[in-house]
């Protein structure tokens, strides 16, 4: 067999006659390396933190009184997960929270691409409608949950149209840029060869605006649970942000935690199931720079 090398930087070096099947085999082997390594430096920070973390709490560096210890917080969320709360289980609060935000979430994202394509292709209706749309991305989102609580009660809506705000503006903003950032050359090649302007911007502005609309989709789903947990803040009866706010009133530290905890997990599983979706979407796209060994 040709010997292969790891040369400097992780860079896979092949001897002169290497096998087309030496070269994938050695890939592969290089690729599930880095992903081992890469999870044991992620294991092994985890567990630094939450050891400084529980040994701090404990010896009394840090007040255990406002940051509790890791300890007491798994402890905390084994509970809630097991017998939930006195309103409800855990579960029928995740369901409220998730029902708000995924409301939000979808109509936030579906306005917000379509008035970003809209704008990013109507310079008119942009130029005249900018100043406008920079008024309302001025406001602090937050500040409107009181006011969102007026118009639609306590109930789903109040929560679903603070998250709806929180995610639009920034679909919208992705979305716009990135109709405006799309391939010049491209669009005179299809419009040379007699794109209509609905064809011009099915098959060239959209895709070519796509990575725009992804990268803002990553984070904003993160932005519609920060507005559902927000408006239950105010006011709700149920909920993940209504468990925090009851431990917050009784002093619970380890549920506040352990109820971010939950929320973690539920924003990485968003975040994996929107990256899934996005590379089924986008195939057609060459890789990142730092998913190849060039």
């Amino acid at each position: 067999m040709t010997p292969i090398e790891i040369g400097k930087g992780g860079a896979i070096l092949y001897a002169p006659g290497t096998s087309d099947a030496e070269i994938e085999a050695a890939a592969i082997a290089a690729a599930l390396r880095h992903r081992r390594l890469v999870v044991a430096w992620r294991l092994a920070i985890l567990a630094l933190l939450l050891g400084t973390w529980e040994v701090f709490a404990r010896t009394g560096i840090i007040d255990s009184f406002f940051y509790s210890y890791p300890s007491a917080i798994a402890v905390r969320l084994y509970e809630l997960i097991t017998e939930g709360t006195d309103e409800a289980s855990l579960w029928y609060h995740l369901y409220v929270t998730m029902e708000e935000a995924l409301i939000g979430f979808l109509f936030g994202s579906v306005f917000g691409v379509l008035f970003g394509v809209a704008l990013g292709r109507n310079k008119m209706a942009s130029d005249v409608l900018s100043v406008y749309i920079k008024v309302l991305n001025a406001i602090p989102r937050v500040v409107l949950a009181p006011i969102f609580i007026l118009l639609f009660g306590f109930g789903l809506w109040s929560k679903v149209a603070l998250s709806f705000v929180m995610v639009f503006f920034v679909v919208f903003s992705n979305a716009f840029q990135g109709v405006r950032e799309a391939d010049r050359a491209m669009i005179a090649n299809a419009q040379i060869l007699g794109a209509s302007k609905w064809a011009l911007t099915q098959d060239v502005i959209i895709p070519s605006a796509m990575s725009w609309i992804f990268a803002s989709l990553h984070i904003s789903f993160g932005f519609a649970i920060v507005g559902a947990i927000v408006g239950e803040f105010i006011g709700s009866r149920y909920g993940i942000g209504f468990i925090i706010q009851t431990a917050r009133g009784v002093h619970d530290t380890a549920e506040m935690y352990a109820a971010i905890v939950i929320i973690v997990v539920v924003v990485l599983g968003a975040e994996w199931i929107m990256t899934r979706i996005e590379e089924r979407l986008a195939r057609w796209r060459p890789p990142a720079l730092n998913d190849t060994n060039g």
